[in-house]
């Protein structure tokens, strides 16, 4: 089974690969695969559902294959939940993984090591070109909080600065198989896996 996961980010496609490595009868591409396929995909939404489901209908229609697409973020209780849906784009839409780390820092740098409190969360969702018009959701979440300084080498985003307790380190410390056990694309995605396995077996 051929599935195009929506997403030009290489970060993504490997943990994405890594996590579905268990299911050979499964190639999973990406939007690089496609020369005609948009360079941007849609994230209008207010939602990571919405933004999901949006990305992977655009996806489909440029592909003609079954689409996954993540929407991901960090909320972050003393920011009131940003920067959110607009994770990617906090620091502006060119900015790099280390200017949007920059932007985090700054805005929390008057806020206590009590008052980080902050989360991933993920929406997968999934579309076939048989249905296109119901999406399959899956959700993850992963608690942590805010560090002031960013630790570590591992991930990309921002990693180095969220730190996970269960782990006593951020997820730019610990390797991909570590992380996939604890994080929100993890969660979303092992969920996800059990619905494409009935699919390829």
């Amino acid at each position: 089974m051929r599935i195009v996961f929506a997403t030009r980010n290489a970060g993504k496609l490997r943990e994405l690969r890594e996590l579905l490595a268990g299911l050979p009868a499964l190639e999973l591409l990406s939007l690089d695969d496609f020369p005609n396929a948009p360079a941007e995909l849609p994230e209008t939404g207010d939602t990571f559902a919405e933004n999901a489901q949006s990305k992977a209908l655009a996806a489909l229609h440029a592909t003609g294959l079954a689409a996954l697409a993540d929407d991901s973020g960090l909320e972050v209780d003393a920011l009131d939940g940003r920067p959110g849906v607009r994770s990617a784009r906090y620091a502006g839409s060119d900015a790099t993984d280390a200017e949007r780390v920059a932007k985090l820092l700054q805005e929390l740098s008057a806020v206590p090591d009590a008052q980080r409190s902050a989360r991933f969360r993920c929406v997968i969702a999934l579309v076939t070109p048989e249905r296109p018009d119901l999406a399959e959701l899956r959700e993850g979440c992963c608690e942590g909080t805010i560090l002031r300084a960013p630790r570590g080498h591992q991930g990309f985003g921002y990693d180095p600065v969220f730190f996970v307790p269960a782990l006593d380190r951020t997820f730019a410390e610990v390797s991909g198989s570590e992380k996939h056990r604890h994080s929100h694309r993890g969660q979303a995605m092992y969920a996800m896996a059990e619905l494409l396995r009935q699919c390829c077996v």
